[in-house]
């Protein structure tokens, strides 16, 4: 998630995923939560570069093969790092992800690019973590990104990387998923393959944080099952 943090965006799963069956390294993407400095910065290479930057991480912690769990711009890293290493990447789990915008997202985008119009618990974690005046900037730029990209590369972000994914793949979305529309998923699972699909019907982008068991018992499900599918 955009500016999102490892305790204020994934504690239920930092907490509760079965430590006893899984080596959980989290990160902080340079820029975001602890990893600063440096500023956050979105060149149109910005996915790519986060990609590089987690793959690379997972090498110098000693990890050669490991599983993926990606949320929103994660999701994107996620998708990317699999089809970029795939050698690296046993399994992946990917969330409120998408793999091109939608004209009409740019619209959601430039309307919530004014944090002050965003409810104080939509805001609040994000402002105690970064300050208000970090976290507007960061947030507008990533704006300006997205939308830098959806115009210099038709909406592209990486479509044609999704055949080169060799990975067993769970995609995971919310119904009621406001930033991300329903057209993505199923482009992901008719274009990924050995993937399957799970819709939570209730469910909008942050749908691991309001029904944390349910995904939680999902994710572990698919990670812990020893089949290829």
């Amino acid at each position: 998630m955009v500016s999102g943090t490892i305790w204020t965006d994934f504690k239920p799963q930092m907490e509760n995923l079965n430590a006893d069956k899984l080596t959980i390294v989290a990160w902080d993407p340079p820029g975001y939560g602890k990893s600063r400095p440096p500023d956050r910065t979105f060149p149109d290479d910005f996915f790519q570069r986060d990609a590089t930057y987690a793959r690379n991480l997972m090498k110098t912690l000693g990890y050669t093969n490991f599983s993926l769990i990606g949320w929103s711009d994660g999701g994107i890293t996620s998708l990317l790092l699999a089809a970029m290493y795939p050698d690296n990447v046993r399994k992946m789990v990917v969330f409120g992800a998408n793999s091109y915008i939608h004209p009409d997202e740019t619209k959601i985008y430039e309307s919530i690019r004014d944090i002050d119009k965003w409810s104080e618990r939509m805001k609040a974690s994000m402002i105690q973590v970064y300050g208000r005046d970090y976290f507007q900037k960061t947030w507008s730029d990533w704006v300006d990104g997205v939308v830098r990209l959806y115009e210099k590369q038709n909406g592209n972000l990486c479509k044609e990387s999704l055949s080169k994914i060799k990975c067993p793949t769970l995609i995971i979305h919310g119904a009621k998923d406001a930033m991300v529309l329903p057209e993505h998923p199923t482009y992901l699972k008719q274009h990924i393959a050995n993937s399957k699909l799970h819709i939570f019907e209730k469910g909008a982008h942050n749908l691991h944080l309001r029904y944390p068991e349910e995904f939680n018992n999902l994710v572990m499900d698919f990670l812990d099952n020893q089949s290829k599918m």
